[in-house]
């Protein structure tokens, strides 16, 4: 006998809801590697502005810095949004 419409239905919403948690799972897992290098880069940025520069090598120390703040920060937004779907 096939299978009812409703449960049929309900097995498919089951098995996507199955993959988009896998999904989230393994976006969990990159955003806490990315945030790994970051870490790495922003500590570099940090001892770049240590160090007396001038010129050229300032500003792209300060963009370094400012571009790797704006990264973790998005990361940050990245890893709440995700824990968040992975409570529901």
């Amino acid at each position: 006998m096939p299978e009812k419409p409703a449960v049929r239905g309900k097995v498919e919403t089951q098995k996507q809801n199955i993959e988009v948690q896998k999904g989230v799972e393994r976006l969990r897992a990159l955003a806490h590697d990315l945030s790994n290098s970051l870490e790495a880069i922003m500590q570099a940025s940090y001892l770049l502005g240590q160090v007396k520069l001038e010129g050229d090598s300032k500003r792209w120390a300060q963009l370094l810095e400012a571009s790797s703040d704006q990264a973790a920060r998005i990361n940050r937004e990245m890893r709440k949004l995700l824990r968040s779907m992975s409570e529901d």
